[in-house]
């Protein structure tokens, strides 16, 4: 068993949190109050008072929709905030080291560099799954977080369930699956399992299914220690009013934000197919539980600058490892998909 308190840095365990305002009133029947105890500018306009700093309401709904208490999330300014703050609580600056699994989400190895934490990267194996035995060679007493991206970007794939539970019995830090692809996957969330592992950190965002990249609202999943970590130290009004008051009236709509995923994943085995058929120089289109595919070709460098010129812009990841001539393309609408398939056979 894990004791979350002996991977939280030392400093961090004295620290006494800041309270806001917000938080030391928390009444919520006091719509006749009148408050004169955060400075605020007492002249209404719908954003002159500070945001709720606990996120209470839309809490709320994502505790409704994933079946989860509240006391188990934690919202951020993006899943990036997030991803940062378990850093700043596990990670002990020119001391300790993370996992990672390239090919994967980039901004690991950016907060690593960041918070002057040694990552010690493990690659995939070719059909993109953890190696297990090798990646539990690659930690000692100060590894603290290992990140699972799955589904995986730029893959596109899910992690074995047997791997993925290998590791978080075997592990003897945080596991930080990072799930912002989820609800395209056929795959279930690891939300059904938080409680059978007390290092299990399983992050989300509203930026892919939900469609709020906008906004910048990360979601966070946890046991309630590690939620109570990560709320002492961050900011105390990090998710604004307005994205808020956007995240509530997208989660009220639950019925559309299900009918464009089914639609982006009709689309995404459609555009699959259809690649595999009509392109001569694609050579491999890989199995795909995000909104987007990962296409082998013949020169991506070449192929890329050539969409370009046709109007479709895709990313080019043959720099990462085991991506050598690889492209990643998101699934757009219908037409969108039609103009790049044009594009696509047109090119020599």
């Amino acid at each position: 068993m894990i004791n979350i308190l002996d991977l939280v840095r030392e400093n961090i365990k004295s620290l006494k949190p800041y309270s806001s305002a917000r938080d030391e009133y928390k009444d919520a029947t006091s719509n006749n109050m009148i408050f004169l105890d955060a400075n605020e500018n007492p002249f209404e306009n719908g954003v002159n008072r500070y945001p709720d700093p606990q996120q209470n309401n839309v809490k709320d709904l994502l505790s409704s929709i994933r079946k989860v208490d509240k006391k188990n999330i934690l919202l951020g300014n993006g899943s990036d905030e997030v991803l940062d703050l378990i850093f700043r609580a596990f990670c002990e600056p020119k001391e300790d080291n993370i996992i990672t699994l390239p090919p994967t989400y980039g901004m690991y190895t950016v907060l690593a560099n960041v918070n002057a934490i040694e990552n010690r990267r493990v690659l995939l194996n070719d059909a993109f799954q953890p190696k297990v035995d090798q990646i539990l060679e690659a930690t000692d007493n100060n590894s603290k977080v290992l990140f699972l991206c799955s589904p995986n970007n730029p893959t596109g794939n899910s992690f074995s369930t047997d791997k993925v539970e290998e590791l978080l019995l075997k592990f003897k830090g945080l596991v930080v699956i990072d799930e912002a692809y989820i609800d395209f996957s056929e795959h279930k969330s690891w939300l059904e399992r938080l409680s059978e592992f007390p290092n299990l950190v399983i992050t989300q965002t509203l930026s892919k299914a939900y469609g709020l990249a906008g906004i910048r609202l990360g979601v966070c999943y946890a046991s309630k220690e590690i939620i109570q970590v990560l709320n002492n130290i961050k900011p105390p009004y990090n998710v604004n009013e307005l994205t808020q008051q956007r995240a509530i009236v997208r989660l009220e709509k639950m019925d559309e934000i299900k009918n464009e995923v089914a639609q982006l994943i009709s689309e995404r085995k459609r555009l699959k197919k259809e690649l595999e058929c009509c392109v001569s120089y694609i050579e491999k289109v890989y199995p795909s539980d995000g909104n987007f595919l990962l296409l082998k070709v013949d020169d991506a460098t070449k192929r890329y600058n050539q969409l370009i010129e046709y109007g479709v812009v895709i990313r080019n990841r043959t720099t990462q490892p085991l991506c050598e001539n690889c492209l990643r393309i998101s699934v757009g609408i219908c037409e969108e998909n039609q103009s790049l398939i044009r594009a696509l056979k047109s090119i020599q």
